[in-house]
C-alpha cells in the first residue's frame, strides 16, 4: 500500500469521525447517562495509558523503576502536592531507583 493512500484514507477518517460528531442531534448529547459518560471517559483513557505505560514493554508485564515514581507521584497527590511537585517527586523517585540497580 502507498503511504500516500494509508495518508488519505487516514485523513477522510478523521474527517469523517468529525463530522459524525457534529451530527449528533443536541438532544441526545443533553442526556444525564451521556453526561456523565463524557465526564469520566477521559479520567478512564488516562488511567488506562498511564498503566499501560508504567506496567509494560512490548508485550511483557514489568516491575521497573517506572512503577516506584507512580507511586510516588500517587502519594504526592494524596499529599495535594502541587502539580509540578508531584512530577518532580516522580521523576526523582524513578531516577534514584534506576540509579540503584532497579
Amino acid at each position: 500500500m502507498n503511504v500516500w493512500i494509508a495518508i488519505g484514507l487516514t485523513a477522510a477518517g478523521c474527517y469523517a469521525v468529525k463530522l459524525a460528531g457534529l451530527l449528533v442531534p443536541a438532544g441526545a448529547l443533553e442526556r444525564p447517562a451521556v453526561r456523565r459518560l463524557s465526564a469520566l471517559l477521559p479520567v478512564a483513557l488516562l488511567a488506562a495509558l498511564t498503566a499501560q505505560q508504567t506496567f509494560s514493554t512490548g508485550h511483557d508485564l514489568v516491575l521497573d523503576a517506572r512503577a516506584a515514581g507512580l507511586a510516588a507521584a500517587a502519594v504526592a497527590l494524596l499529599l495535594r502536592a502541587p502539580f509540578l511537585v508531584v512530577v518532580g517527586a516522580a521523576v526523582v523517585v524513578t531516577a534514584g531507583v534506576r540509579a540503584l540497580g532497579g
